[in-house]
């Protein structure tokens, strides 16, 4: 009965140590999509604007390729290739970015529009683009959706035009 009693003992103190050490995971590592390599030319972090000031914040390849997962399983449908199939004359263009008021061409104004989004000028919410509550997607995933966003248009080619080049 003593012998019983220690292994139980035994395993309650191993699974009590073991445990916590099982379910603390490492950080997990996003696989970096071949599109943004190719086409966002990203393999080092890059800095992005985070708002007027010019300030900016260091976003790695893994970040955009988030964000760019996220971008295609919720904005994809209306935004083929930087295109808005609702309203074509206002694509995810860099132009078309810095044309809205407000100016939508950073990282702080993508993810304000994202978290309440209005018309192009401004003057009243759109019911187009659905809105992205922190409790659907949290602050750093709509960044990443942002990034992509803002690199794409900088950089991608053909993204937010009318036509595609061969």
């Amino acid at each position: 009965m003593l012998h019983n009693k220690f292994w139980l003992w035994l395993m309650v103190c191993l699974f009590s140590i073991c445990l916590p050490m099982v379910t603390i995971s490492l950080p997990a590592y996003a696989a970096v999509d071949p599109y943004v390599t190719r086409f966002l030319r990203v393999t080092e972090p890059i800095p992005l604007k985070m708002d007027a000031t010019e300030s900016t914040r260091l976003f790695s390849a893994e970040d955009l390729s988030i964000g760019k997962a996220l971008f295609e399983k919720s904005c994809l449908n209306c935004h083929v290739g930087g295109n808005t199939l609702p309203d074509p004359t206002v694509p995810l263009s860099l132009t078309a970015l810095q044309g809205a008021t407000p100016r939508r061409d950073n990282i702080n104004a993508l993810v304000t529009y994202l978290r309440q989004p209005m018309i192009y000028d401004g003057t009243e919410e759109t019911l187009v683009c659905r809105q992205v509550s922190e409790s659907w997607f949290p602050t750093p995933m709509v960044e990443n959706i942002a990034g992509f966003i803002l690199r794409a248009a900088q950089s991608a080619p053909d993204w937010g035009t009318e036509t595609f080049q061969n």
